[in-house]
């Protein structure tokens, strides 16, 4: 299936991944970009900032110059994500300047390799006792599997052989160390991640021993929860994360075999990867229990755990999650990596079965979450994404130092700008899905996709406008498009007879020509969270269609948590093509409350005045330098 992408939206932020964001990202692998580079954590010295040294790291390793590793234990995974979105820009279009370098990466990458296939710069170069004898903390695993996902994109993209080779003989290479086999590894990463790498690699190559592999990594975590502590008592390497071998089984997701869990937890983009890999192996190989484990865990995400803007991980301890309803605004983690992942998990859900439920939340999760982890000029990046800020308070309260107010340059651990960049870049291979005779659309943007014998043209201006509509060229035997009906969506209208089931409209196209209108009806709308989180009592978060709203400062001045909505005051929409990016805004006449007499506490009533409300996606907020913002407001 070719999907090309025409709408003005995605292909801004394409263009923005192409020609800004992966530059400059190749700047600042190589040392080149004059930046400063940020801790996630204001006081985490842990955390090196000095530079990224990526790529050095690989020419070190390759014997190309001469020096010491530095950076992150996982550094190499910035390297491989660049790789893996580089690839995705050039299935768009020829780009000799991005192939010469992505050639230059892939043949340094083979000569970092080892002669039996380990690859990873930072045992290579520092640690070469000490291979995969401390899983808790050394992410090579982790870092084979993103290279092992780079790798198929790339054979994909060019067709070049040397990069598959290169990941067929890492895979291979883990596959001779791993395993329930007697002299084998009986373990796993503490960083989920080559399962996914393992599984991508068996559906482009048919080997059955990277199916196999990845089974047994996903099936077998949580049977050994002392394999990381054992390790480690029996290793005598410095630590990379000191005390790490004591964090909570939780946080690998080691506590429990995955068939087993009736939750998620720990660290939220690990579990994400884990639930990503398992929905994959369930719809590849119709596993039952595994699948009945992967629709426990979404619908614990889902209906207990996720903002509304799609984000997962509620505190920067553990970059966790926590329990059922504890969704803070203003402590909150929501990894740029996690809103990804949640994408990626989504999909996978899609292949496993055909229901609206996980598209709405792939939507839900890519247009307000994840897009936010990128400033519109492609060169800053949020690793959190709050829903409430104060500049300040990020300032001057340690606990809410890993809550910025404006997106930094760079960040210590680069693990996010990389990753949504590759998601950026591959969007188009999450709009339809194929099934038998049947297409279906699960994200509504101007685009146009062909299998051979069907082609689907979709015209819209989706995520602004509703307004959706669809010319369907069938050469062969009779087909259906089947139309998603987002959970947002309370009335709605198609031109053509239809079966509704699952959350979508299934609509015949007979051997020919079939042109189809859908109308969404679009319009601001009010959402409450349930009664159980605490955070959102009394608090209304306004949302536009696919899109999540926020209040700035810079709109409607400080001290946002004075403003309120009046409960049935009208909201109204206006196209701002002045704002960057050129968005639609919601304003509606507000109350601001106020202390009469300026005490620390009163019992005077506060004074109220009035004063208009603006909001903007939030997906756009903190482009206009620092201020305040807020998604949930007081309703009076």
């Amino acid at each position: 299936m070719k999907t090309e992408i025409t709408s003005a939206f995605i292909k801004r932020y394409r263009s923005v991944v192409r020609d800004v964001m992966l530059p400059f990202q190749w700047r600042v692998l190589n040392d080149e970009a004059d930046i400063t580079i940020a801790r996630e954590r204001k006081n985490d010295a842990g955390i090196p900032t000095e530079k990224s040294h990526a790529l050095e790291n690989f020419r070190i390793a390759a014997g190309r110059t001469e020096g010491e590793f530095y950076g992150m234990v996982f550094q190499d995974s910035d390297v491989y994500k660049w790789l893996e979105a580089a690839a995705y820009c050039l299935m768009q279009g020829d780009d000799p300047a991005l192939k010469k370098k992505t050639e230059y990466v892939v043949d340094l990458i083979a000569d970092a390799q080892e002669d039996d296939g380990y690859l990873d710069t930072f045992f290579t170069i520092k640690e070469p006792k000490h291979k995969y004898k401390r899983l808790v903390e050394s992410h090579e695993l982790y870092c084979a599997g993103h290279f092992m996902e780079a790798a198929v994109a790339y054979y994909e993209a060019t067709g070049n052989q040397k990069v598959i080779e290169t990941a067929k003989k890492l895979a291979d290479h883990i596959y001779d160390c791993f395993g329930p086999e007697e002299g084998k590894i009986h373990g796993y990463d503490g960083h989920e991640e080559v399962e996914i790498g393992l599984l991508r690699m068996y559906h482009l190559i048919g080997e059955e021993k990277y199916l196999k592999l990845a089974e047994y990594f996903l099936l077998e975590r949580g049977r050994h929860p002392g394999f990381f502590l054992d390790q480690v008592k029996k290793d005598d390497m410095t630590p990379v994360f000191p005390g790490m071998e004591y964090a909570p089984a939780t946080y690998f997701q080691d506590h429990v075999p995955f068939v087993e869990a009736e939750a998620a937890a720990g660290h939220a983009v690990r579990q994400m990867y884990l639930c990503t890999a398992m929905a994959d192996l369930a719809a590849t190989t119709g596993n039952e229990e595994v699948k009945a484990a992967c629709e426990r865990l979404w619908k614990d995400i889902t209906n207990r755990q996720m903002y509304i803007t799609g984000g997962v991980g509620a505190t920067v301890n553990g970059e966790s999650f926590t329990f059922d309803y504890d969704l803070p605004n203003d402590t909150m983690y929501c990894e740029t990596c996690a809103a990804v992942a949640m994408v990626f998990f989504s999909r996978q859900m899609l292949r496993m079965e055909d229901s609206a439920d996980y598209a709405d939340v792939m939507e839900r999760s890519f247009y307000n979450c994840a897009l936010a982890g990128m400033a519109l000029d492609g060169e800053h990046f949020f690793y959190v994404n709050p829903l409430e800020v104060d500049p300040e308070k990020s300032d001057k309260d340690p606990g809410k130092s890993h809550v910025k107010p404006v997106r930094p340059s760079w960040l210590g651990c680069a693990c996010c700008p990389p990753n949504l960049a590759r998601l950026i870049a591959s969007i188009d291979e999450y709009v339809y899905m194929v099934k038998g005779r049947d297409v279906y659309v699960n994200l509504y943007m101007a685009s146009s996709m062909s299998d051979g014998v069907i082609r689907v043209i979709q015209e819209t201006d989706y995520p602004y406008s509703g307004s959706i509509k669809l010319r369907v060229v069938n050469d062969g035997a009779d087909a259906r498009v089947a139309l998603r009906i987002p959970g947002w969506c309370e009335k709605y209208t198609i031109s053509a007879p239809y079966e509704l089931k699952n959350g979508y409209a299934f609509v015949k196209c007979p051997n020919g020509e079939t042109r189809i209108t859908l109308d969404l009806e679009m319009k601001p709308e009010r959402n409450y969270a349930n009664a159980k989180v605490s955070e959102d009592a009394g608090l209304t978060a306004v949302s536009y269609g696919p899109l999540v709203y926020c209040l700035e400062g810079v709109d409607n001045g400080k001290y946002l948590h004075d403003l309120l909505l009046p409960s049935e005051e009208e909201i109204k929409t206006h196209r701002e093509d002045d704002l960057p990016g050129g968005v639609v805004t919601l304003t509606a006449d507000g109350i601001r409350e106020d202390s009469p007499d300026g005490a620390l506490y009163s019992r005077k009533k506060k004074t109220r005045t009035l004063q208009e409300l603006k909001w903007v996606p939030y997906f756009s907020w903190g482009n206009r330098g620092e201020n305040e913002m807020r998604v949930w407001v007081r309703e009076s």
